[in-house]
């Protein structure tokens, strides 16, 4: 309002948090679902659609009383962060978003086309990425939006660790394998990323007891072998699990 340009940060990777020029700006539960959910939904939203997302067991007309409450309930400091018409709501240009950044980010190192620049081959990258969207928000839209966040973050971490491991930058390819790791703990592919860079680092021990603990994890949640292709970045022989009593 009044012209002025408000400079908001929103944050939503780790925790909910949203700040402008003069520090964090306290905001009621049900508005704090409102930005994030135009957060997530990257643009506009009709308010039939966001009331129905956020309030989906409400009949259509409690939830869109629901979300006029939440807009009103929005503190004056940030009023400015949401752009309202009639029917459509939308966050302001002037909010930067972290989880935002952060996907350009992964997609920039996922596209298989794509060239990485410098500031994204850094520490402050895999920090980013380890991070889930709104952890302890079990709405079904925020699981399903972490979810979708921490498919696409794996995949970036891996291809992060191995641009890392090209530049001889091992302990930093191995944080950001171990962050891959875990995000999911008994997917192959971070595990073989792990794998790689001890090797290209020549820690070959390093690399089989990473195997092995793969192998006993893999075996004991769900009573599957790891493929033969991980074994094979090890040149192991078909290890038989029957001699081993660990």
């Amino acid at each position: 309002g009044g012209g002025m340009t408000h400079s908001f940060s929103l944050r939503m990777l780790g925790r909910f948090e949203l700040s402008d020029g003069d520090g964090q700006v306290s905001v009621p539960a049900g508005s704090e679902r409102v930005l994030a959910a135009l957060a997530i939904g990257d643009g506009p939203l009709s308010r039939v659609r966001l009331a129905g997302m956020l309030w989906p067991h409400a009949t259509e007309k409690r939830a869109q009383a629901s979300l006029r409450s939440a807009l009103l309930r929005l503190p004056a400091r940030a009023r400015a962060a949401v752009e309202t018409t009639s029917s459509v709501l939308a966050l302001s240009d002037g909010l930067q978003v972290d989880f935002k950044a952060a996907r350009e980010l992964a997609h920039r190192l996922v596209d298989p086309g794509g060239q990485p620049d410098g500031a994204d081959l850094c520490r402050a990258a895999i920090a980013t990425l380890a991070l889930d969207l709104l952890p302890d928000w079990y709405d079904d839209w925020a699981a399903a939006a972490n979810e979708s966040w921490r498919q696409l973050r794996m995949h970036a971490l891996e291809t992060l660790a191995k641009h890392l491991t090209s530049t001889e930058r091992y302990s930093d390819a191995i944080e950001a394998a171990l962050a891959a790791v875990a995000a999911d703990p008994l997917r192959e592919s971070s595990r073989a990323a792990l794998i790689r860079v001890h090797l290209a680092e020549g820690n070959r021990s390093e690399a089989v007891r990473e195997y092995d603990r793969y192998q006993h994890l893999l075996g004991s949640e769900l009573g599957l072998e790891p493929t033969g292709a991980l074994g094979r970045l090890l040149d192991l022989p078909a290890r038989s699990t029957k001699t081993r009593t660990t």
